[in-house]
């Protein structure tokens, strides 16, 4: 009969009174690790003691048993006991729950201990999640559960958003089906149908990155960093009934919205107050947009307004301000460690100062009559009003008859009438007085203005003789071109040149969304606006502003005019020929922005050009999208995207293009070699200015003579 193995008898155990009880030292532990003792004996103060101690007896010199004990497994929890005891929170004869193994086993005491340690398992971090969604499920408030834990609220949070992921994604995390990371990712969204979703299409895909899986669940959220949300604010929104998602794992500046259509009518209805209200201020028409487009202002006459002075209280606030800034700049001048709250207060008054220097303008009432304003919203959520543009349509009509009032004045320009007589009586078709006997023997003692066609022939004379003097002085013929084109760039309205040269600004017929708010229009609209604060309000005092700027502003305000005029739009030629465009003439102005292209060196990936999904991929076709991506990533690439749907194939496009520094082929600058017959190329550093520009001192010396 087979023999049947002996039967495991357990250590018994028993309640110890504490000081019978000390610190062995077969304990393994030495290094501290973990949870310290005075938080050990907090929780064992709130649901005691959880796990017994284990325990030996100690032996006389006889080997008897002492009453004394030992412990070698369990010392921390002894430590933390003693330290309740020294705080007189428990008895120093309270009975301990101990595991008693006999003083002679054959176990050493060591190997318990280091059993006891070596042999634990972590619990789960899925377990976690869902023992803290339990206790709250039970009443318990994140911050009572971080106190009770040793831990943060903010790191309680994080668990209980781990837990409300899909329990589908649950079951395949704690298979080790997917990473921590990828866990934390799926709670940006509420949705566990679209996290499953997402999880699915992650099978078919070959990046499964967190980041990647926060950006297809929040594709159809709108960031809390979105101009249009800082312009209505996320409490507005949020009292209007939408969500928001937030992540706490990473960085999300505030994080998404989830309700992009209520977000859009709380713009809308925000604006639309907006322009009503700015309406209210008596322009004819205000237009109201979240992006203008880039050529809005273009065919309208600014007119000029003139800022509202400041009171007497508060050009003295504005002193008074300005001198406690200078105080505690000098009081802290030499101090290396300045408060925060100096500088909080530094901030605070220059913001006071910029409301009072920053002052309303005032406009005339009658041109307010014929012209309107732009209202939109600015990068930062702000409010953008641009005032004071008149339609051309809207222009005043001046009828001129052509007809002398008899004063011998024109009636519109003011100036003296070609032939009149100095008496204001018109001349007849021939030049002379009317006839009479009288009046023609008086005409022999009365001087004449000069008849229009002599004056026509010797202006004649004197235009040529002027072009030929122009020819020979490059300072003034620069100085009156820069004239010309400053005169097109910022006083449309004005004639005050007699170069016959005109600046065609480029204006783009159907411009593509959010270029108004691109980088370049961005730069190009600072500068406009350094230039029209620095050049004076009437163009009868331009030429004069001109002469006073020195070299290097002249060609750089020359650079920014004739900047606004280079064309390198491959723009859509008409089907019949309408006289203004040809494939020929664009074909021609294409092939020359090439060679200003490397002459300035352009790099469009550095201006902030990105193959986006609304920018480029949306517009082109399925097989272009791999096209592209085989060309800047390689097959593989567009191989792991080949089975995609348009829209997903579009944004992983996107995605893989984002630093790829790739451009479409209209975005490129060729080399010189595949320009067939270009000009060659400029050499950028061989550029200069011509010696007259580049002499400060001498630079319109001719002109200002």
């Amino acid at each position: 009969m087979a023999r049947q193995p002996a039967k495991i008898t357990l250590s018994p155990s028993r309640d110890i009174p504490f000081d019978h009880l000390i610190l062995s030292q077969s304990n393994v532990r030495r290094v501290k690790a973990g949870v310290s003792i005075p938080e050990l004996a907090e929780d064992i103060a709130r649901r005691t003691l959880l796990q017994s101690l284990n325990v030996r007896p100690v032996l006389d010199a006889e080997g008897q048993e002492t009453g004394i004990f030992e412990v070698p497994a369990g010392g921390r929890r002894y430590r933390a006991l003693e330290h309740l005891v020294k705080q007189k929170r428990l008895a120093r004869t309270a009975p301990i729950p101990c595991i008693v193994k006999a003083a002679d086993n054959d176990v050493s005491a060591e190997e318990d201990s280091y059993a006891e340690n070596a042999h634990r398992e972590q619990l789960h971090p899925l377990d976690q999640f869902r023992a803290m969604q339990a206790m709250v499920d039970k009443g318990s408030a994140a911050e009572d559960i971080a106190a009770h834990f040793m831990t943060t609220p903010a790191v309680v949070r994080q668990r209980l958003k781990l837990a409300s992921v899909s329990p589908k994604l649950h079951d395949i995390y704690a298979e080790d089906g997917m990473s921590l990371d990828q866990l934390m990712a799926f709670t940006v969204s509420e949705d566990h149908e679209r996290q499953e979703q997402v999880w699915e299409m992650l099978t078919h895909s070959f990046n499964k990155s967190a980041a990647y899986i926060r950006q297809r669940l929040t594709e159809n959220s709108v960031r809390v960093a979105d101009k249009r949300v800082r312009f209505v604010t996320v409490d507005a929104y949020v009292a209007a009934g939408g969500g928001v998602v937030r992540d706490l794992f990473e960085d999300d500046d505030g994080g998404w919205l989830t309700d992009p259509a209520l977000l859009d009518r709380l713009v809308d209805a925000k604006l639309a107050a907006e322009g009503n209200r700015i309406g209210t201020e008596g322009w004819k028409w205000v237009v109201t947009a979240v992006d203008l487009p880039w050529n809005a202002t273009n065919g309208h006459r600014e007119i000029v307004g003139a800022e509202l002075p400041m009171t007497e209280d508060e050009q003295a606030r504005l002193t008074a301000l300005q001198a406690e800034i200078e105080q505690i700049e000098t009081e802290w001048a030499d101090d290396p460690n300045v408060p925060q709250d100096v500088y909080a207060r530094i901030e605070g008054l220059e913001t006071e100062i910029g409301q009072l220097v920053d002052r309303p303008m005032i406009f005339d009432p009658a041109e307010m009559a014929i012209a309107g304003a732009f209202v939109t919203i600015e990068a930062d959520g702000s409010l953008c009003i641009e005032r004071g543009y008149v339609r051309a349509e809207d222009e005043p009509v001046v009828e001129v008859s052509g007809e002398d009032d008899g004063s011998g004045v024109d009636p519109v320009s003011g100036e003296p009438i070609p032939g009149a007589n100095h008496n204001g009586t018109a001349p007849s078709a021939s030049g002379s007085a009317p006839t009479g006997t009288e009046e023609e023997d008086a005409d022999d003692d009365i001087l004449k203005p000069l008849p229009d066609r002599l004056v026509a022939d010797l202006t004649a004379w004197r235009t040529l003789a002027l072009q030929d003097a122009f020819a020979q002085s490059p300072a003034t013929a620069f100085a009156t071109v820069l004239h010309a084109l400053v005169l097109d760039t910022f006083y449309s309205y004005s004639r005050e040149s007699c170069l016959q040269l005109s600046l065609n600004r480029v204006s783009f017929a159907n411009p593509p969304a959010g270029l108004r708010d691109s980088a370049p229009a961005r730069a190009i609209a600072e500068r406009m606006k350094r230039w029209e604060d620095r050049l004076p309000e009437s163009d009868k005092e331009l030429w004069d502003a001109l002469l006073a700027f020195d070299a290097d502003e002249q060609a750089s305000l020359f650079a920014h005019c004739t900047s606004l005029a280079v064309n390198a739009q491959a723009e859509i030629v008409p089907k019949y020929d309408n006289g203004r465009v040809s494939t020929h003439s664009v074909a021609r102005r294409i092939a020359h922005s090439h060679v200003l292209a490397h002459a300035v060196g352009l790099d469009v990936v550095a201006a902030g050009w990105k193959p986006t999904v609304d920018g480029y991929f949306r517009s082109v076709t399925k097989p272009r999208i791999l096209a592209d991506v085989t060309e800047a990533r390689g097959e593989q690439f567009a191989g792991m995207i080949d089975h995609l749907k348009k829209g997903d194939r579009a944004r992983e496009a996107e995605r893989l293009l984002e630093d790829a520094h790739w451009l479409p082929e209209p975005l490129r600058t060729p080399d010189a070699d595949d320009r067939h017959g270009a000009t060659p190329d400029v050499d950028r550093e061989g550029l200069e200015l011509p010696a007259f520009l580049d002499d400060d001192e001498a630079a319109y010396a001719i002109a200002a003579e």
